[in-house]
């Protein structure tokens, strides 16, 4: 008789709401930079899609130790990186400052758009942020609450 390890894994309405909502904003921010593009010509359609790609660059800075690590495990050394790259506020205040600026360079713009259509995707299929030791935060989980589960106070 053979015992099937695979638990069906069911996702919380709560959980269902959140990813869908990051769908629908990088569908928009994806549509934003197709039309900064359109718009405003190569450069701004190639900055989107290098800044579309670039957030993960933070895997390359521990490269070296990937083999090392358990599967799934970012190398705590990329950790700053990657989370840095892939916080939507970044890119949200670096767009507010354009936006209140007064430079104007449509690329620049588009390529916001791209880096945070990139975020986005992430949240929507289920890609957080990392904890200090390189594997993936639960959704909805908090710093702080991953502070007290370290010094054994639960929520109760």
């Amino acid at each position: 008789m053979s015992t099937d390890s695979t638990a069906t894994r069911t996702t919380s309405p709560l959980t269902l709401i959140r990813r869908t909502a990051w769908l629908a904003c990088a569908l928009f921010w994806s549509a934003f930079a197709v039309l900064e593009a359109v718009n405003h010509g190569w450069l701004a359609g190639g900055l989107a899609l290098l800044f579309f790609v670039l957030p993960d660059i933070g895997f390359l800075v521990g490269m070296e130790d990937a083999p090392r690590m358990a599967k799934g495990q970012l190398p705590p050394r990329a950790v700053p990186y990657y989370n840095a790259l892939h916080r939507p506020l970044v890119p949200l205040a670096l767009m507010v400052l354009y936006a209140v600026g007064p430079f104007a360079w449509a690329p620049l713009f588009a390529a916001l758009c791209g880096w945070l259509a990139h975020i986005s995707y992430d949240r929507a299929f289920g890609y957080a942020l990392r904890t200090k030791e390189g594997f993936r935060m639960k959704e909805g989980f908090r710093m702080k609450e991953s502070v007290r589960m370290r010094k054994g106070f639960r929520r109760g």
